[in-house]
């Protein structure tokens, strides 16, 4: 395949995972990038400079190919706007392959010399958005690209509400620099639906839970599995902080504290990161909210990396070859 995506990176498939909290280390990067993909270290699961640095350079160790950072820059307990910095800086001195930043635009965080600097290492800069505007911005300060992320992706999707079917398309026609569309994303049809749409990539975070090497207990993935498509829920709306997660029993106190006009002080204890972690590891699937997308709905296995990226590709141009011939007819 030849797109944008992997003509700036030099990868085989323009096919990247998005970024999980506690999830997103790097053997699991390392695999989706050996893959033919783009893999994601996610810089939140590192709260010291020394560790973090060494999580970019023990996945160098495990891959040759190239990876994603993630910075989310969101309200944290635990993150602060230092930590923010940190990451960058390290980035930068590292020269990792790409930065995607979630949240706060970087011209919020640093100034343009450092963002100048970013690029002049090699450094592609994007930024996950829901909106045209932001995407617009995001163009004007100097990103390589941009990632169209629509109210179906689990996370933290912006509150304007708008599906990727919509958001790909109007960001890809406004501006000049390479979309990837981001929510609803799984198989092959969505990978073909999304280039259709204008896209350059597809990025996955859902899907790739359930795939061998990622480190979670398999009753989350069995879980995913059994899931569809309706079972996720927006919670924290009410604190501006609005996330998509599976339905369980924590999401529906969750939703019940804000329905009440519960603040932040009384949704901490249930959305807490330590509960995540916990839930990853030991497989409760009702003891913590697990952002998770409406993608679920397409998740049928649990493949190797490499087995889900090329049967997607495969699919995809079986995909784009039928729908060529119906318009053939």
């Amino acid at each position: 395949m030849k797109t944008a995506i992997t003509e700036m990176f030099g990868v085989k498939y323009p096919i990247i995972c998005g970024a999980m909290m506690w999830i997103c280390k790097p053997n699991f990067c390392a695999a989706i990038s050996n893959a033919g993909g783009l893999g994601n270290l996610t810089a939140g699961n590192y709260s010291t400079e020394d560790d973090f640095r060494d999580a970019i350079r023990q996945t160098r160790k495990l891959t040759d190919k190239p990876f994603m950072v993630n910075v989310t820059a969101l309200p944290s307990v635990h993150i602060t706007v230092d930590h923010h910095k940190m990451f960058l800086r390290v980035c930068l001195e590292e020269k990792v392959a790409g930065l995607e930043i979630s949240g706060t635009p970087l011209d919020k965080i640093v100034d343009q010399n450092f963002i100048d600097s970013l690029k002049k290492a090699g450094v592609k800069l994007f930024h996950k958005v829901g909106s045209v505007r932001h995407a617009v911005h995001a163009e004007k300060i100097g990103y390589d690209g941009i990632y169209a992320a629509g109210i179906e992706e689990g996370g933290h999707p912006l509150n304007d509400d708008v599906t990727s079917m919509v958001l790909t398309p109007r960001i890809a026609e406004t501006v000049k620099i390479p979309v990837v569309t981001v929510g609803g994303i799984a198989d092959g049809r969505t990978f073909a639906a999304a280039l259709a749409l204008g896209a350059q990539g597809i990025m996955m975070a859902t899907r790739f839970v359930a795939t061998q090497e990622c480190e979670v207990h398999d009753n989350i993935k069995q879980e995913l599995i059994k899931r569809q498509e309706y079972e996720t829920a927006l919670i924290c709306k009410s604190i501006g902080l609005q996330g998509r997660a599976i339905k369980n029993k924590i999401v529906e106190e969750v939703l019940a504290v804000e329905a009440k006009g519960g603040g932040l002080e009384t949704l901490i204890p249930l959305i807490a990161g330590e509960k995540v972690k916990a839930a990853w590891k030991f497989g409760d699937v009702d003891s913590a909210p697990m952002m998770m997308g409406q993608s679920v709905g397409l998740v049928k296995d649990v493949p190797t990396c490499k087995e889900l990226i090329e049967r997607i590709v495969v699919e995809a141009k079986a995909d784009i070859e039928r729908v060529s011939n119906i318009l053939k007819k």
